[in-house]
């Protein structure tokens, strides 16, 4: 849980910039991607990222611009990157400007369910690592190259002079 806006800001401006790596990666033709007809499709959960955050923090109880329909997907790659772009940068901006550190230990009811302001921005992370998670498995079906996130991915050892570990 989070005990300054500082702190959020830190952590939010290095997970999404995590997640602006991969969305940059993204091409027009993977965002059909899907692991099953029953399942979202690379391009969805993308988009679903970008438009449900504004909602998300809207939720909270922090107003920020919704970026439109989670049902209508762009089908341009670099659109559904250059708005996650600006998105993310709002988001660093807006709580900043709307709450406090003391505001954090605020209870609040979201989602039908009662919790301290700073467990939401908490959620609003985990949310985008989850969906960056479920990205990166439809990129390598896609054939993509996936950026490392948390460490080099399988291509990025040999730019380090190194060969990938054995799997």
């Amino acid at each position: 849980m989070f005990t300054s806006i500082n702190e959020f800001s830190q952590e939010w401006n290095q997970e999404a910039a995590s997640t602006q790596r991969v969305l940059d990666a993204l091409t027009d033709e993977s965002l059909g991607q899907a692991v099953s007809k029953d399942d979202r499709t690379l391009g969805k959960i993308a988009w679903h990222i970008v438009a449900s955050t504004p909602g998300m923090l809207n939720e909270f109880g922090i107003t920020i611009e919704n970026v439109g329909s989670g049902e209508t997907i762009p089908t341009s790659a670099k659109e559904i990157a250059d708005t996650f772009r600006k998105v993310s940068a709002e988001v660093a901006e807006q709580v900043q400007k709307q709450w406090t550190d003391e505001s954090l230990t605020e209870v609040q009811d979201v989602f039908g369910r009662q919790m301290p302001k700073a467990v939401t921005l908490s959620l609003l992370i985990k949310h985008i690592i989850h969906h960056r998670g479920q990205m990166t498995v439809l990129m390598r079906q896609a054939g993509l190259k996936v950026p490392g996130v948390y460490g080099p991915a399988r291509e990025e050892w040999s730019q380090m002079g190194m060969e990938a570990p054995a799997l």
